[in-house]
């Protein structure tokens, strides 16, 4: 198995392939709207705006596990990220990161790059995985690391 074979309902309910983004770069992150994270809307949006014509995607997986930050329903998650940070990538159903319903691209991502301590679950909103043009996990960023430090990381695959 690998992160192409896997595949994840849209906010607006449609099933959609991760093998449509082979060969770019992605960076997937479990996100939430009343988080003390949630104005890293504002950056991811910048990267997004800055690398998606060179073949990057960011995929963003609302979560409502950590403290109830994200309790809205998808057509309230998708108005409040269009109103209030532009968001033009793709925004996905609301999902489990952790747990006995843990959504398959984040038992998928887990498995691939674990966190601090060598554990596998996800601590918190804003988690993110970079992977590469070949659906590689190639690193995972605590929710502190900020969207923008990721850029060079980001270029480095671009490039490959």
């Amino acid at each position: 198995m690998n992160f192409y074979d896997l595949s994840a309902v849209t906010n607006l309910g449609f099933n959609k392939k991760m093998s449509d983004y082979e060969g770019k770069v992605i960076l997937v992150v479990n996100t939430a709207s009343k988080c003390g994270f949630t104005p890293q809307y504002d950056d991811l949006e910048k990267l997004y705006e800055k690398y998606k014509d060179q073949g990057f995607e960011i995929l963003a997986f609302p979560c409502n596990q950590f403290g109830n930050q994200e309790p809205g329903n998808n057509e309230e998650i998708k108005s409040f990220c269009t109103l209030n940070y532009s968001i033009t990538f793709p925004i996905f159903d609301k999902v489990d990161v952790n747990g006995d319903n843990t959504h398959p691209v984040y038992k998928y991502l887990k498995s691939q790059s674990k966190g601090i301590l060598n554990s596998e679950d996800i601590k918190w909103n804003f988690t993110k995985f970079l992977i590469n043009k070949k659906g590689e996990v190639v690193k995972r960023y605590a929710p502190i690391k900020k969207p923008l430090d990721i850029s060079k990381d980001i270029e480095k695959l671009i490039r490959e």
